[in-house]
């Protein structure tokens, strides 16, 4: 059994269920078992293996010998004057992640992150500001759920169900790609979490190929960071459009939501004053999005330290909006969440070992705002 020899115990939570029936299946054991064991995890936060009693001892013994459930470590928690929970999650030496979860009336939302940093480098966002790591894990993925369930107990029931996820956390998700859709894929299994596929988001700046390649493994809600109308500015804000323009951008969106009539690209457009928020900036966001059945999420700009860009005035977004709205395209103006925590959306830097050595080229030659 080659998954059982090594010194190191295999950790669970790596698996999905197609992932977890082979690991059984090469253990000698019935593939349903991983249903089992997906069940005791998720639906039951169970790490004791000795705790599933529907399974035999001769199993548990072996799971106990070779295996471990094991999740990121919450290092701290802060919480905002609105109800939205930070945590600082450890997830090796030196690195840790921020997961977000934000109450609502009727749902609660969990912000999870996908990578150690962030290897894209949007200016506005801090994230990308602390420089990149690594990719983390599908057991550092869902393991963030599985801590904020565990966490979240605590709460009245009320306010403790987390009934969307969205991969809006640190990173870029489609740069991780396999990692992300397993975990993806544990937040949907039935007998793992069990969430609707409409609740369960995932954001990208706009990898193009990858987008094509998740089409074909999952149909999860989509969302795609646009912040600009023409490939000249977003190329300032995305870099990564320089790569994959506006044009390509779109057409994979198109080709995402093919032959599903009731779906939607949700477009998120943080605000940056004088940047992005003109009159004229949002004519030519409506002429970018003709043809596809789309949703625009106006994002207030949240500051960070070192940052020289600025929020639109509140004026200004609500006329960016009506100009929108005038043409049909659906548009909201999303209220900030968790600001006086820094967890508001680009605010999330967690703590990151950059590799990338980009923190220290931002220090020695800062950002310099558009005029």
């Amino acid at each position: 059994m080659t998954v059982l020899n090594t010194d190191t115990k295999v950790n669970l939570l790596d698996f999905d269920k197609p992932g977890l029936e082979a690991f059984f299946s090469e253990m000698g054991e019935k593939a349903f078992r991983a249903s089992q064991v997906l069940k005791w995890m998720y639906q039951f936060g169970v790490d004791d293996f000795d705790a599933m009693s529907n399974l035999s001892k001769s199993l548990r013994d072996q799971l106990n010998k070779h295996t471990e459930v094991r999740a990121p470590e919450i290092v701290s928690e802060q919480r905002a004057s609105d109800g939205v929970i930070k945590w600082l999650l450890r997830v090796d030496s030196g690195n840790c992640v921020e997961t977000v979860y934000i109450p609502e009336e009727g749902r609660g939302t969990l912000c999870v992150s996908s990578q150690v940093g962030c290897a894209l480098e949007c200016g506005f966002c801090s994230t990308a500001q602390q420089g990149f790591n690594r990719n983390l894990s599908t057991a550092e993925i869902i393991g963030q759920l599985w801590r904020a369930n565990q966490a979240l107990e605590c709460l009245p029931r009320e306010q403790r169900v987390i009934s969307n996820v969205v991969m809006m956390g640190m990173g870029e998700p489609l740069l991780n790609f396999d990692n992300v859709v397993r975990a993806m894929n544990l937040m949907t299994e039935d007998n793992a979490y069990g969430l609707s596929k409409r609740r369960v988001t995932i954001s990208t700046s706009g990898i193009v190929p990858a987008l094509d390649r998740l089409k074909e493994v999952s149909d999860v809600s989509l969302a795609v960071s646009l912040h600009a109308p023409t490939d000249e500015l977003r190329n300032e804000l995305v870099p990564i459009n320089k790569k994959y323009p506006i044009k390509e951008l779109l057409a994979a969106c198109k080709r995402y939501i093919a032959g599903e009539a009731k779906r939607k690209v949700t477009f998120e457009y943080v605000m940056l004053d004088g940047i992005n928020d003109t009159p004229a900036h949002a004519r030519q966001l409506i002429k970018c999005l003709q043809g596809i059945p789309s949703k625009v999420n106006l994002i207030p700009f949240n500051p960070f330290p070192g940052t020289q860009y600025r929020s639109s005035s509140i004026a200004t977004m609500d006329k960016f909006r009506e100009i929108l709205m005038k043409a049909g395209v659906i548009t909201i103006t999303r209220k900030t969440r968790g600001e006086d925590i820094d967890a508001a959306c680009g605010q999330l830097a967690g703590k990151v070992k950059d590799r990338s050595k980009r923190k220290w080229r931002h220090e020695e030659q800062p950002i310099t705002r558009t005029p």
